[in-house]
């Protein structure tokens, strides 16, 4: 998909690639996931599909979750990409 999208320039969103947006250091959302793998307060691993998203942090919650969208909150520290 994200070849995909790179061919025809196109938005990695519109092709169904996964989003991820953070506002300072307390909100995380990520649009296009294919839901929760792990979940601690410490650390959340999402699947993406292909790419793993791991956030890394302290105090985190899931705050909102949709079939497309979530929403995790508390101080994150770090997001990794696998």
């Amino acid at each position: 998909m994200e070849r995909t999208a790179q061919i025809f320039d196109i938005p990695g969103e519109a092709a169904g690639l996964p989003r991820v947006e953070l506002t300072g250091r307390h909100e995380l959302r990520m649009s296009n996931h294919r839901g929760i793998l792990a979940y601690g307060t410490e650390e959340i691993l999402i699947s993406g599909g292909k790419l793993l998203v791991r956030v890394k942090g302290e105090g985190l919650d899931l705050r909102a979750m949709t079939g497309e969208e979530l929403l995790i909150t508390g101080t994150v520290l770090a997001v990794e990409l696998e």
